[in-house]
């Protein structure tokens, strides 16, 4: 019998993670124009953020067809004629082209006068925009043989993820409204802890969780990829942003973008070693 070598490779590459990175803050963009429509302190955010989330929104999705080994494929996303329903990235592809439509029909309505399809659609949108991230954690926990990934809390962590990093976006564009900066403030605080709670609880489970899950655990807290993992994503894109918003500091302008900048650092680490801390494993075994 002909020897011969499997090669394990990974699938998911890093652009993947700054994929994650820009739909999250697109969404959590759209969100908060919505918002303006139904509370006056987020009128500020209304067009500034819209139209960041229509770019990074733009460049997310050149990110994924630059992906593809064929980039023209990307049409089949938009002909039912290749979609397989039973399939999870058929209804991710739907709900990203549903988010672009309904992103290109608010952009008309955001000039216009009409408050209540603007309101309907601020509302549409903002429903759809929530799937991605919730899609993304999906797409992931459907992994059975991957050690943390394949848990419930992988969409709620995306979510938590998305508004953390779009709420820190969202504090350099406030203009000055201290209403809309303690909002903000907040957002980062709630979903910042949200965030801690969920990577503790995913740590311990993943040192205790068999073979496979304390191989991972190994892989995702030592070496390079603990130095972005825990050092960059926990404690300066985390811990540390969170303990600055607790302090007086916190409230005033210079200290709310120095923790946004944190946030942000901190939460392309998260979703990077997230994404390829558990595929290590797999290029060893």
């Amino acid at each position: 019998m002909l020897d011969y070598t499997v090669y394990h490779t990974i699938a998911w590459p890093g652009a993947y993670s700054v994929y994650f990175f820009l739909i999250g803050i697109s969404v959590a963009m759209f969100f908060f124009s919505a918002m303006s429509w139904f509370r006056e302190e987020f009128k500020p955010l209304r067009q500034s953020g819209f139209y960041l989330s229509f770019v990074l929104l733009i460049l997310g999705g050149l990110l994924l067809i630059s992906d593809l080994s064929q980039p023209v494929r990307f049409l089949n996303m938009i002909n039912p004629a290749y979609l397989k329903f039973d399939s999870p990235l058929a209804w991710g592809s739907l709900n990203l082209i549903t988010f672009s439509l309904v992103s290109v029909v608010y952009f008309f309505l955001l000039h216009g006068r009409d408050e209540v399809n603007g309101k309907r659609v601020a509302v549409i949108g903002a429903l759809l925009g929530l799937g991605l991230p919730i899609y993304t954690g999906f797409d992931l926990t459907v992994h059975q043989h991957r050690a943390v990934w394949n848990t419930p809390l992988m969409p709620i962590l995306f979510v938590c993820l998305s508004f953390l990093s779009g709420s820190a976006v969202a504090s350099f564009l406030t203009q000055g409204n201290k209403k809309l900066q303690d909002i903000l403030r907040h957002f980062m605080l709630w979903s910042g802890g949200a965030t801690v709670a969920m990577l503790v609880s995913l740590l311990g489970t993943t040192a205790y969780g068999g073979t496979g899950a304390e191989i991972t655990f190994m892989f995702m807290t030592s070496g390079t990829m603990g130095i972005i993992f825990i050092f960059i994503g926990m404690i300066i894109g985390l811990l540390v942003p969170i303990g600055l918003l607790l302090m007086p500091f916190g409230r005033k302008p210079v200290g709310m973008m120095t923790s946004g900048s944190l946030l942000l650092v901190g939460g392309l680490a998260l979703r990077y070693a997230i994404l390829i801390g558990p595929q290590i494993v797999h290029t060893y075994y």
